[in-house]
């Protein structure tokens, strides 16, 4: 058996299991099987390998991206860029970290918006955010940070609330927060949605719901916007080439 899974808290609204049955399926991997590991704390994580010495790869999602890095004996050149991980795979008794994130953003993105002339404005700061910041770093486009907490280089949501010039100002929206994610579709990231235009275009890396309020409230006032599917898809191909070369 070749195992394979996602490891984060908490992980039941994934696609990953779904996504990679029906990969193996269409494949005719027999052999090959992905489970959901709901791990709240890091410290789980060795004994995870321990109870699966078939288990080759794992995904990594929130909120674990960050911190998982010191369990690793090893990483690759994009993981060690953004300074965050999604991909772990074992090769002969090493962990291996990687960053499909920040590969599949760039390209979800160019896909679908083409020589962007603007500055972004990133919600969030975690480890998706980090991924999103050195994609846009690739692509020359400037950016700024939206975080609850003072102190971390950007502005906080309580600035931009009160000063409506700066959503004007940055006119590609980015949430890379889990807020307005299946169970908790009326959440949305507290930005001030009646500044936004049809000037705006609007990204949210949530996938389920497919549109979610972000989105919608965006829509609302003429706004361009896309979920995180394609990213979610393009970073889930690149984790399947990792684990399968």
């Amino acid at each position: 058996m070749k195992r394979f899974g996602l490891i984060g808290f908490p992980v039941g609204h994934s696609f990953s299991k779904k996504y990679f049955t029906e990969k193996f399926e269409k494949l005719k991997l027999k052999d090959h099987i992905y489970d959901l590991y709901e791990m709240e704390f890091l410290h789980e994580l060795p004994s995870l390998w321990m109870r699966y010495p078939d288990l080759i790869g794992i995904n990594v999602t929130v909120p674990h991206k960050e911190g998982v890095i010191e369990y690793l004996d090893q990483q690759d050149a994009s993981s060690v860029k953004v300074g965050a991980i999604n991909v772990i795979l074992k090769k002969k008794g090493n962990l291996i970290g990687f960053n499909t994130d920040y590969l599949a953003f760039k390209e979800s993105f160019k896909n679908w918006v083409n020589g962007f002339q603007g500055k972004a404005l990133i919600l969030g700061s975690g480890g998706a955010s980090k991924a999103v910041q050195a994609a846009l770093s690739d692509l020359g486009i400037p950016f700024n940070t939206v975080s609850r907490a003072s102190g971390s280089g950007g502005y906080t949501y309580e600035q931009i609330n009160k000063n409506k010039k700066i959503i004007e100002h940055f006119k590609l929206i980015i949430n890379t927060t889990p807020l307005g994610m299946y169970p908790n579709e009326n959440e949305c990231p507290d930005i001030p949605y009646e500044h936004l235009s049809a000037d705006h275009l609007l990204y949210d890396l949530v996938y389920n719901p497919r549109e979610t309020k972000f989105m919608s409230l965006g829509m609302n006032k003429g706004a361009q916007v896309k979920n995180g599917m394609e990213m979610l898809e393009l970073q889930a191909e690149k984790s399947w080439d990792i684990w399968s070369n």
